[in-house]
């Protein structure tokens, strides 16, 4: 090993040194802008859920660069529009960030009548957050020489007293999927509403409902046991934790690929500026193999977006799910 390699090092330590005091000062200048209190996330899930794992860990993350602390507010309830309502009310001083499913930029202006909030105004992107695939279980109920899904909708057509589907709510990305899937199949079914997945997990296992959809993290434990078959998941490709089901592309159904987001959003009041340093912030902690390994327990890949990209997503989600639910006719009060 020559001198001149060792420089290259020493130089290159030296420069990311540098970069990293660079960056936390950045970081502790827009929280500065607030009145010195921590930096605040309000999550759109109850403690223990999906959306409460994804802000914990990446508020372990924050913490690491923020001198005054991350703490996470868990804001549940009304589909994920107290805690967006808890974002617009807040300053626009870049102390606080709101994490929720993409569902409240890119489905709620479809499927609601009315919103307390605009998604336009009152939602800055910041960065994508996690995504998952959902999968389609069914339980005891059905036979189990149903392995597929083609298996399973013959089975409907035989016995469409029994075709009762479960969903964590009208109009959530589990509903909406299972409204695209058995309307295109032309099967009749009855759907089953429940207040959030856990319940509805319960009446699968035991029998009283024929099939649920929901993310495949949420699955796996229940497949290992063997208590419930997952006969597709939704993604364009095999699901890495479930790669031996195949997908509803490869079963027959192109157009149908769904994945549940999640992703950070600033009040619309905040500047361009302080969404755009936050914004590197996030993708830096995403970026961490501790907060990877922390998401994939639950079946979630981490992703992160500029707030330009971010904003090109929701637009695209936008026209793809505007035209969905209007032909479905759901609607949600």
């Amino acid at each position: 090993m020559n001198t001149q390699t060792l420089s290259r090092r020493a130089l290159g330590k030296a420069s990311a040194a540098a970069a990293a005091l660079l960056t936390l000062g950045r970081y502790e200048a827009v929280w500065a802008q607030a009145t010195g209190e921590p930096l605040r996330i309000l999550c759109s899930g109850p403690a223990g859920s999906i959306p409460d794992i994804v802000a914990r860990r990446t508020a372990e993350q924050l913490g690491k660069t923020n001198p005054r602390g991350v703490i996470v507010e868990n804001r549940p309830g009304a589909a994920g529009q107290i805690a967006v309502n808890g974002l617009k009310s807040a300053a626009g001083d870049g102390s606080t960030l709101l994490l929720a499913q993409g569902a409240i930029a890119t489905v709620y202006p479809y499927l609601y009548a009315k919103l307390a909030y605009d998604p336009v105004l009152d939602l800055q992107p910041v960065s994508l957050a996690a995504e998952m695939t959902l999968g389609l279980a069914v339980g005891p109920a059905v036979p189990a020489s149903v392995v597929n899904l083609r298996d399973f909708i013959d089975w409907m057509r035989r016995n469409p007293r029994l075709a009762n589907v479960g969903s964590p709510g009208t109009g959530t990305l589990p509903h909406l999927m299972e409204v695209m899937l058995f309307n295109e199949s032309k099967v009749a079914w009855q759907h089953v509403l429940y207040a959030g997945g856990p319940p509805a997990m319960v009446d699968l296992l035991g029998g009283q409902i024929a099939a649920l959809v929901l993310p495949e993290g949420l699955l796996r434990q229940h497949r290992a046991a063997g208590r419930l078959r997952v006969l597709a998941t939704s993604g364009a490709r095999r699901s890495t934790y479930l790669p031996d089901v195949a997908t509803l592309v490869e079963q027959g159904y192109p157009q149908l690929v769904v994945r549940e987001w999640f992703a950070f959003f600033m009040s619309g009041k905040v500047p361009a500026q302080a969404v755009e340093t936050m914004s590197q912030a996030l993708r830096e902690a995403m970026a961490q193999p501790e907060l990877a390994a922390t998401f994939a327990e639950s079946g979630m890949v981490t992703v992160s977006s500029t707030p330009a990209a971010l904003a090109a997503r929701i637009a695209a989600e936008q026209r793809y799910w505007e035209p969905v639910i209007r032909a479905a006719g759901v609607r949600a009060e």
